[in-house]
């Protein structure tokens, strides 16, 4: 390595560490001021209260911990137990965060990674689909990823699902290159939410057992039963309390299914068409399972969105706030429209990121229900997934183009 790249390397490496720190600053002045990110704090007492006391964060002590914090008091009936729910091996992705003992600096911290996470997965996003867009295209895309609803709500929350996207995005990367080590290890981590990630995992393993890529298979077992194996060495029936927590969390979050969604937005009837749709949801995956599960990458790419976008209405307890999953889909939709259209793609894109951007968040704040944090309304299960099947179904032809005809041109017209 010359001189002048690694003069360039420590340069960049200053002005990036200069920019997160930025970032945490403006972050902790904000959390000083404005009290919540009740997603963190939950894995962050949790954490916290395991590792400094020995008590495990599916107790009764660590809940009324974390509801003091909030409440002031312990939570009362209707309200939000705020309870730990991730597999037991979280606590390790939250465990430095959980080491400083200030809660508005330690959320401020985590902001700034879920903030830095938002633009990388950004950029990956576009290397994913090899669009390249112009400085001032490339700008407003990276303002939208950041300032849209289910990409500015997770971070004011704390939710660690962000990290999930920017992983979702490695792991489909990493099957291109044919790194399936790496695939597999990423498929493991993602499991922090595993009512998120179910369906795409397990179309992963179909498509990689289609192709005879058993190494991502292998590896995501490997990664599983280190995970698993690890967390039963710390607390052994850590199965058992999680699972507990599973089936208790529902009675205490607002509506976390489409049909219970439906049920308060149409409260006659509301619900049996909650269901029906999740029935067809389910019917259309394992169609586009079936005709996709040999497919090149190209295909596959598509199916994985189509399936992180059905994931929210087949039933599986989620929340809108998870709904930034599927950020891939929106990218493809974009590189897709730019293919086609090339000039007016990009119009049309930049219309549909503005749309989306005043959109859902005028839903949001039309509907909200100001409680001890602001409650979205069962409205959101709706806005995202609807205009994303759209576009999916819209380009899918053009999506699962051969690959020599897919992106190819998209690369040429970027070309300088």
């Amino acid at each position: 390595m010359s001189r002048n790249s690694s003069f360039l390397i420590i340069v960049l490496l200053v002005l990036g560490i200069g920019l997160f720190g930025l970032l945490v600053w403006g972050n902790y002045r904000y959390t000083t001021q404005n009290p919540g990110g009740n997603d963190f704090l939950v894995h962050w007492m949790g954490t916290k209260s395991f590792f400094e006391d020995g008590l495990s964060p599916y107790s009764d002590e660590v809940a009324l911990r974390i509801q003091t914090m909030v409440y002031g008091r312990a939570a009362q009936p209707g309200e939000h137990e705020l309870r730990v729910a991730y597999p037991l091996y979280s606590i390790f992705i939250f465990l430095p965060f959980a080491m400083i003992s200030d809660y508005n600096l330690a959320r401020a911290v985590w902001m700034a990674v879920l903030e830095s996470a938002l633009i990388l997965m950004a950029f990956l996003s576009l290397r994913l689909v090899r669009w390249r867009p112009r400085p001032l295209i490339l700008t407003i895309f990276l303002l939208f990823s950041v300032f849209w609803y289910h990409a500015l709500r997770p971070v004011i929350l704390g939710n660690a699902v962000i990290l999930i996207a920017l992983a979702i995005v490695a792991i489909l990367l990493a099957v291109r290159a044919g790194n399936d080590e790496l695939a597999g290890i990423l498929m493991g981590l993602i499991t922090i939410k595993p009512q998120v990630v179910l369906l795409v995992i397990v179309f992963l393993c179909i498509w990689a057992a289609s192709h005879r890529r058993w190494k991502i298979i292998v590896w995501f077992s490997i990664s599983m039963g280190f995970l698993i194996g690890l967390a039963v060495i710390l607390i052994p029936d850590w199965i058992l309390q999680n699972l507990r927590e599973i089936l208790r969390y529902p009675s205490y979050n607002p509506p976390g299914t489409l049909p219970a969604a439906m049920e308060a937005i149409i409260p006659q009837g509301g619900e049996r068409l909650g269901r029906v749709i999740s029935g067809v949801a389910v019917l259309i995956l394992i169609l586009e399972w079936f005709i996709n599960r040999k497919s090149e990458f190209r295909a596959f790419v598509w199916t994985v969105c189509l399936t992180l976008t059905l994931s929210f209405w087949v039933g599986l307890q989620t929340d809108p706030g998870n709904f930034i999953v599927a950020y891939p889909a929106l990218v493809l939709t974009f590189a897709v429209w730019v293919e086609r259209w090339q000039n007016r793609g990009v119009v049309i894109s930049v219309i549909a990121m503005f749309l989306l951007f005043i959109g859902i968040w005028e839903i949001f704040l039309s509907t909200v229900e100001m409680n001890y944090q602001p409650i979205q309304s069962p409205v959101m299960f709706l806005p995202l997934p609807i205009f994303l099947l759209i576009c999916l179904y819209w380009n899918r032809w053009w999506a699962v183009r051969p690959p020599h005809l897919w992106f190819d041109s998209l690369q040429q017209q970027n070309a300088p």
